[in-house]
């Protein structure tokens, strides 16, 4: 009888694994890193509790980030509504039905103003998943810092920036790929030379994993953007030490336990020989840091009380891997916005591994694994070939300007809907042991009153600014987009002029254009 029993992403898996599978000994804290980027790991300092929060406007949002750092949060993360992410104001035509929905709406600096309203800046570290405008809402971070006496260097956090897997699979791009990427080492320079403790990119996976990639595709795919950003920097004359350890990833932590382990251990492994073989890198700058959230994808409506048990298993898996901070999900989130208690559970999800599960007690706990380590090895070599793939293509951008990567995807998230739908794919609660259940009641805000209020002050914050600080602040942006120097400091000084995230972007759209996907 046949037993060909394959991971997630199908890589085979046998039945048992003995010395022959595993690896000579690797240290943590040494080159490739694959035990960890540091000696001492969570015995030094644990991983930053960041949970992910934003929704209607910026007083509800603060509400929400001071009870998340009363409970025991250690940093901030915080998520945009659509028309804030895709350039367009609270009152254009575009924005409307989704003003505050899939987070917290941001028209103009006074609004990151109230969001941050009585947190200190200089002590708290502030991640921001914007990409798209992502120079906007850190020229207006800086700006909120500057009018509260708080220095740039003073600064620390990190701004998604990464527009690539935009264009891969989630879909709020606005510009052509080139304007972009001048976009994203525009803010790689500007953080460098203000010596701000800021990372100005976190290339992420996580948005591909959510699209339906594998893990295998998750590394490659991350890592085959994190190296095009690179390469531009160094055309852009930026030292490679000087940005690299500046760049952060973001990964999903899945399912399947030792798959997600291996996915994290072999990336760090992967990413270490690309840098040195890339840039002849220093041990330093071929470190690579990241973020974890728990799948959104993975979470059911179907039994939500399931979703606690899956998020505890993804959050080991992070934890186990060697993350360096840590989003966990809400039970709730496949119905709705999370609940005030459900956020308070995801972060004692974490707490408990942290304090009570013995994770954190010694480094890389599950090396030495036979089956880890030849999961690691494993998911490597199969990374490492479809990068490879991805350049013998021409690169990310030809990638997908042809389509290969956004393919890719897509056939592999067919097939795992295939699978669940079979039945081969269990998910408990939806296609085994599934039950007749009672509609579950949710928090939903008035997004229609939400939109207004946000309209109304967006039009006040206009009566009250100077027209023609504002028009010469446009003046200004129009003209540099239209040249080859750091956009930064124009976009600076139209946010402080009061010019708002639509008529920024709208600038820069009338002298760039916008993209247009392959039909």
């Amino acid at each position: 009888m046949s037993d060909d029993r394959r991971s997630p992403s199908g890589l085979p898996i046998a039945r048992v694994y003995g010395p022959a599978t595993s690896r000579p000994d690797e240290e943590p804290g040494a080159f490739p890193f694959t035990r960890g980027i540091h000696e001492s790991m969570y015995r030094g300092r644990l991983w930053t509790m960041r949970q992910y929060a934003g929704f209607g406007t910026a007083e509800q949002t603060n509400a929400r980030f001071r009870a998340l750092l009363d409970a025991g949060q250690t940093g901030l993360s915080v998520a945009f509504d659509l028309p804030t992410q895709m350039g367009y104001d609270s009152d254009a035509d575009m924005a409307m039905g989704e003003v505050g929905r899939a987070g917290v709406a941001i028209d103009t600096v006074d609004d990151l103003g109230r969001l941050f309203d009585a947190i200190p800046l200089d002590q708290v570290s502030t991640s921001m998943t914007i990409n798209s405008t992502a120079a906007i809402l850190l020229a207006m971070y800086v700006v909120v810092a500057e009018e509260r006496g708080v220095a740039r260097s003073d600064l620390r956090g990190t701004i998604q920036n990464d527009v690539l897997k935009e264009y891969i699979a989630r879909g709020t791009y606005i510009f052509p790929v080139e304007p972009s990427l001048r976009l994203v080492t525009d803010i790689f320079a500007f953080v460098v030379e203000e010596g701000m403790n800021f990372n100005p990119v976190s290339v992420s996976g996580y948005h591909m994993r959510e699209a339906g990639c594998t893990a295998v595709q998750e590394v490659a795919f991350t890592l085959a953007n994190g190296l095009e950003y690179l390469h531009r920097a160094v055309d852009a004359g930026i030292d490679i030490e000087a940005i690299a350890p500046r760049v952060s990833f973001f990964f999903a932590a899945h399912n399947d336990l030792f798959e997600e382990v291996a996915k994290f251990r072999a990336a760090r492994r992967l990413w270490a020989r690309l840098m040195r073989e890339h840039f002849d890198a220093s041990d330093r700058s071929c470190r690579l840091r990241f973020h974890t959230q728990t799948g959104g994808s993975t979470l059911a409506a179907q039994q939500p009380l399931n979703n606690i048990v899956r998020v505890t298993v993804q959050a080991m898996a992070a934890v186990l891997g060697g993350t360096q901070s840590l989003h966990t999900n809400g039970y709730d989130e496949a119905l709705a916005l999370p609940s005030g208690e459900a956020a308070t559970l995801a972060l004692r999800t974490q707490q408990i591994v942290a304090y009570e599960s013995g994770a954190a007690q010694t480094v890389d706990p599950l090396g030495g694994s036979y089956y880890v380590e030849h999961l690691t090895s494993a998911l490597e070599d199969a990374a490492h070939a479809l990068l490879t793939e991805v350049h013998e293509n021409g690169g990310v951008r030809a990638a997908i300007e042809s389509g290969f990567l956004q393919d890719a995807i897509a056939r592999s998230a067919y097939e795992y809907t295939r699978s669940v739908e079979s039945g081969s794919t269990v998910v408990v609660g939806v296609n085994k042991f599934a039950e007749e259940e009672t509609p579950a009641d949710f928090f939903a805000p008035d997004y229609a009153e939400l939109a207004e209020q946000q309209c109304t002050r967006l039009a006040h914050a206009r009566a009250r600014r100077d027209d023609m600080e504002w028009r010469d602040a446009l003046d200004g942006l129009s003209s540099s987009s239209a040249g080859t120097e750091n956009l930064m400091p124009s976009i600076i000084a139209a946010v402080r002029a009061r010019a708002s995230v639509g008529e920024i972007s709208d600038t820069m759209r009338s002298v760039w254009g916008t993209f247009r996907p392959r039909a």
